[in-house]
């Protein structure tokens, strides 16, 4: 074995260990949902005597009134893309223009995006909500327990992250581009959606992704917003609720995790080369 070889020995133990340990929870969560309550708590690392089990307690999630699995999904599929869609389009729009527009102000705005980056969520989200009645009072348009507080909420959330990722791509994009275009008889907003935005794809598929998961993974925002109990409920609501009303039974618990895990473990495994695409795409051209 040459030198190189030992050398790279740690780091292969270092990433066989980290894989380890980042993919136990979902091993578990797996092998538990196959199992009837007594095994999990009798035996929750052992595999399961059963795997049919994993069926039975599917169906019984499906016919569940507490989780409402099939409604729940359906609104983090609407949440979702709704949400994306909103943050792919404004977050493009508003990076071009600061890009394009090199002035004191849009300088000044594209410091402050970058510094809500780093603003924690939990200090903002009772603000959030109190600003939310407050518009609520003074326009009439509700904003909480429906679907318009959550989109608005996870487009003002995303869009500092987003407009970042685009902003370091947008710049590496030739202005003689547009120039060109705009010889040609093109308007404004014709050079951004013919010849911008399609250059753009893979930034664009990076920004979905990355929002996609954070968005239908998340519960905190959803739980301010729209509340325990509402008809309008997220997966990670529902299962939330559903672990509250079988609080010991763990084999259905665990089987509403997975279902709601497996969705975005597809989604990620599909589009992961288009994560590693985009972030590294505005560096190299």
């Amino acid at each position: 074995m040459n030198a190189k070889r030992l050398r790279a020995l740690p780091l292969e133990f270092a990433a066989v260990t980290l894989f380890a340990v980042f993919f136990a929870p979902f091993v578990l969560v797996l092998i538990n949902s196959a199992k009837g309550a007594f095994q999990i708590t009798n035996a929750p690392l052992a595999l399961p005597e059963d795997w049919g089990q994993l069926f039975r307690n599917i169906a019984t999630i499906w016919t569940s009134d507490n989780i409402r699995y099939g409604s729940s999904f359906a609104s983090s599929v609407f949440i979702t893309a709704g949400s994306l869609v909103l943050i792919d389009l404004v977050a493009s729009q508003a990076a071009w223009a600061l890009v394009r527009t090199k002035t004191r102000v849009s300088s000044t705005v594209f410091i402050v995006f970058v510094a809500a980056m780093v603003v924690p969520f939990q200090i903002v989200m009772f603000p959030l909500l109190s600003w939310f009645r407050k518009v609520t009072e003074l326009t009439g348009v509700p904003l909480l327990r429906n679907y318009s507080g959550i989109f608005l909420a996870y487009v003002g959330f995303g869009m500092a992250q987003s407009i970042f990722m685009f902003h370091g791509f947008i710049k590496s994009i030739p202005l003689e581009l547009e120039e060109a275009a705009t010889i040609d008889g093109c308007r404004r907003h014709e050079i951004f959606y013919r010849i911008i935005f399609p250059i753009l794809k893979p930034i664009h598929a990076t920004v979905l992704v990355l929002n996609g998961i954070w968005i239908w993974n998340d519960y905190l925002l959803p739980v301010l917003v729209l509340g325990k109990g509402n008809r309008v409920m997220t997966l990670p609501l529902a299962v939330s609720n559903f672990a509250g009303a079988f609080v010991k039974q763990w084999d259905l618990i665990m089987t509403a995790i997975l279902m709601a895990m497996i969705p975005v473990v597809i989604f990620f495994l599909f589009a992961q080369k288009s994560i590693i695409k985009g972030m590294v795409a505005g560096s190299i051209k």
